[in-house]
């Protein structure tokens, strides 16, 4: 991805992108009519994990509560704290991944190590 967007940047292009990660039950199947049928999944933890995709910034990872206890300890994590979400009445516990191993990532500005 890093080399992908270096090489857009030369020719004038931004590129960039963060990820939504919520973990939790939704409906998946076949949607729609006769007429248009998608395979696709809905639920409350779809809208999360868009709301905390829309979130993050350019190569953030962006992370719910229940996501980051399954990850457990095997991706640093940092707590960024709490988010209001559209679509959410209670504030979201937002965590983002520190770094990925096998990657440059670097940790989110003022995470501690």
């Amino acid at each position: 991805m890093q080399v992908l967007a270096a090489t857009w940047r030369a020719r004038g292009h931004a590129l960039g992108f963060g990820i939504g990660l919520a973990m939790g039950p939704a409906t998946v199947g076949r949607i729609g009519s006769d007429s248009r049928m998608d395979y696709t999944a809905i639920g409350t933890v779809t809208n999360l994990a868009s709301r905390l995709c829309a979130s993050a910034q350019d190569g953030q990872i962006l992370v719910d509560r229940t996501a980051a206890e399954a990850i457990g300890s095997g991706v640093p994590l940092v707590l960024l704290g709490t988010r209001r979400l559209k679509g959410f009445d209670d504030p979201v516990a937002v965590f983002a991944v520190a770094a990925c191993q096998g990657t440059d990532a670097r940790p989110t500005p003022g995470a501690a190590a």
